[in-house]
């Protein structure tokens, strides 16, 4: 009987430390985010080369998490809840890593931008306000995996509707711009390329919303509606 309770205690004290492991990849994404979106407003090369040196770090969290979930797998054969928390694990670090890479995207196009020699360096307004709004969506996500909070999942998806219509606007703005003067084709394409990367942050934090629902309702709730997912909440 102790020996049993043993083993439980210490698959319970697994679980809280790949709960924990996440947890602090995902500061560390968010900082990634915070300094690339910043290194773009400012120019700053020095955080530029700081938020591409550092992606390689995100890309081992995400190694070292998925190691750590095979051997729970292998090892405690979990089943029921705890098998549904090591898969919303698996793929939220996926996830994560994947915006990782995005912030990384954002640094080294606010490099071209300032390294050219161009007159115009552009106005980011939009593109600050937008990454503000994904930020946001990043850190709930996490804040819902830590509490499993469904409330805060379904807003995510509610404001990733949001991102995706804001996208829409500055891809029409940005095309405006190409066709009044061609010079700013260059620059104009690596502000849609910031602003996608920004975007699928957003697809990445709902995703990691949605994994929530999963966790606690059991139910698959990718690619539905906003509507049927605050639905499924309720039920």
């Amino acid at each position: 009987m102790q020996n049993k309770e043993h083993i439980s205690k210490q698959f319970d004290a697994s679980l809280e430390e790949v709960r924990t492991r996440v947890l602090q990849m995902g500061g560390f994404v968010e900082e990634q985010i915070e300094c690339a979106i910043e290194a773009l407003i400012t120019g700053n090369e020095d955080l530029i080369n700081q938020v591409i040196t550092r992606d390689h770090r995100v890309n081992a969290m995400e190694v070292s998490i998925d190691e750590i979930c095979n051997q729970i797998i292998a090892r405690r054969q979990p089943t029921a809840s705890d098998l549904r928390l090591i898969m919303m694990v698996i793929k939220t670090i996926t996830d994560l890593e994947r915006i990782g890479d995005e912030a990384a995207k954002i640094a080294r196009m606010a490099k071209l931008i300032y390294a050219s020699d161009r007159m115009h360096i552009p106005r980011f307004n939009e593109i600050k306000h937008v990454a503000s709004i994904a930020m946001e969506m990043l850190h709930k996500a996490l804040d819902s995996f830590a509490r499993l909070d469904l409330n805060a999942a379904a807003q995510i998806v509610r404001q990733d509707e949001f991102v995706d219509e804001e996208f829409r606007s500055i891809l029409r703005q940005l095309i405006t711009f190409m066709m009044e003067d061609p010079r700013k084709i260059s620059t104009c394409l690596e502000i849609l390329f910031i602003a996608k990367a920004i975007e699928r942050i957003g697809d990445h934090a709902k995703n990691m919303s949605e994994y929530v629902v999963y966790m606690v309702k059991g139910k698959d709730v990718r690619h539905v509606t906003a509507d049927q997912i605050e639905q499924e909440i309720k039920e």
